[in-house]
């Protein structure tokens, strides 16, 4: 029978290493999971993805589900087979989606009714759906359905989206059944107050999952309100199971946030940056679109070692980022997701030997250095 595990192996204050053991392989932790929306990596072929030290790729339930449905994609074999990545995806349950860019929303016990962005076509998302369309797509961790509120929100609104999250992650956990090999993953909702995560926090941990998400974040708060939230929101989930931060983010916020003991984290920013002109680096962003680039020699980082850097100029880069080439977005993309998984690597080895804080110190260290007006 094929089994998944969660297992610690080091810890540095409150941020950790370890691994996440599934049928499709190992994710080492703390992990950063590109976005693969629509069933692709923007500019990136899988293979690439994969040679920059992902583990684990995000697929979307509700981009999915309109287009091409997920029962298409089971027929033809399933999401690893229809994308051709063979190690394992997590899938967001489509809640936060529907909230974000569905129209004509009605929310009820049942889920949620709307309108898709793209043709207008009506579709009801519940708990039950969500579990079947994420069961279709084969994925390998299932997110658990919930609501995610905007923020700011008074407490009230809060308190009730809490709630009807927490009745939701008991239907999810009904309706995904016994699936040895997959995933199921609760997500704690309160927004900023501690009393409601820690109620949230409290339902989950009965209702039992694979691992736990902490949600309602990153929708606008700002870092330092979602620190703040960080300080507490772990320390109320389970030790001995993975704890996933969803929609982050900055390099800045995902160090911060495996300082808070965040094991898992994703963010469409390294790929949109890179389709938009914008290198992550150490010290800073290289926005590659300004003139200043037009005849410069140097590689976006000397010291990294990723295609882009090790085979092209910023003068290049420039040239075919104002020509509109395709080939623009696709280098710079692929430097940006090298860029955060070494990011990741770096935290992993600091907390394996005992030396977060020094780490933490010198990233930070690196980028105050930089002067990005000169980058």
């Amino acid at each position: 029978m094929s089994t998944t595990s969660f297992t610690l192996s080091a810890t540095c204050g409150k941020a950790r290493t370890g691994v996440i053991d599934t049928p499709r392989g190992q994710i080492r932790t703390p992990a950063f999971m590109p976005v693969g929306t629509a069933a692709t990596v923007k500019a990136m072929l899988p293979e690439q993805v994969r040679a920059t030290g992902a583990d684990i790729l995000l697929g979307n339930t509700y981009h999915l589900m309109l287009r091409p449905g997920a029962e298409r994609v089971a027929k033809l074999g399933g999401l690893h087979r229809f994308m051709n990545w063979d190690r394992p995806i997590l899938t967001d349950s489509g809640g936060f989606q529907v909230m974000s860019l569905a129209s004509l929303r009605k929310l009820t016990e049942e889920g949620v009714s709307f309108a898709s962005h793209v043709d207008g076509s009506r579709h009801m998302l519940s708990p039950e759906r969500s579990m079947e369309i994420q069961k279709l797509l084969g994925s390998d961790i299932v997110m658990a359905f919930d609501e995610c509120p905007a923020l700011p929100a008074d407490r009230a609104r809060l308190e009730q989206s809490m709630q009807l999250s927490m009745r939701w992650a008991q239907r999810s956990r009904d309706a995904f059944g016994d699936r040895p090999g997959h995933m199921l993953f609760g997500i704690q909702q309160g927004g900023l107050e501690e009393d409601l995560r820690g109620q949230s926090a409290e339902a989950l941990r009965a209702i039992g999952f694979d691992g736990y998400a902490v949600g309602g974040l990153a929708v606008g708060e700002g870092q330092e309100a979602m620190f703040g939230c960080l300080d507490f929101a772990p320390d109320q989930l389970p030790v001995d199971k993975p704890r996933y931060l969803m929609g982050v983010g900055k390099p800045d916020d995902i160090v911060g946030a495996v300082k808070r003991g965040i094991d898992m984290m994703d963010c469409v920013l390294p790929t949109r940056s890179g389709r938009t002109g914008q290198a992550w680096t150490r010290h800073g962003v290289v926005n590659i679109k300004n003139a200043r680039h037009a005849e410069d020699p140097r590689p976006l980082d000397e010291a990294c070692t990723c295609p882009c850097c090790t085979g092209y100029s910023r003068a290049y880069l420039h040239h075919v980022y104002r020509s509109h080439e395709m080939i623009a977005g696709m280098l710079l993309t692929w430097h940006n997701l090298h860029y955060f998984q070494q990011i990741m690597q770096g935290m992993r080895d600091a907390i394996a030997a005992g030396s977060f804080d020094a780490w933490e110190a010198a990233f930070h260290a690196g980028r105050a250095e930089g002067d990005i007006e000169r980058l």
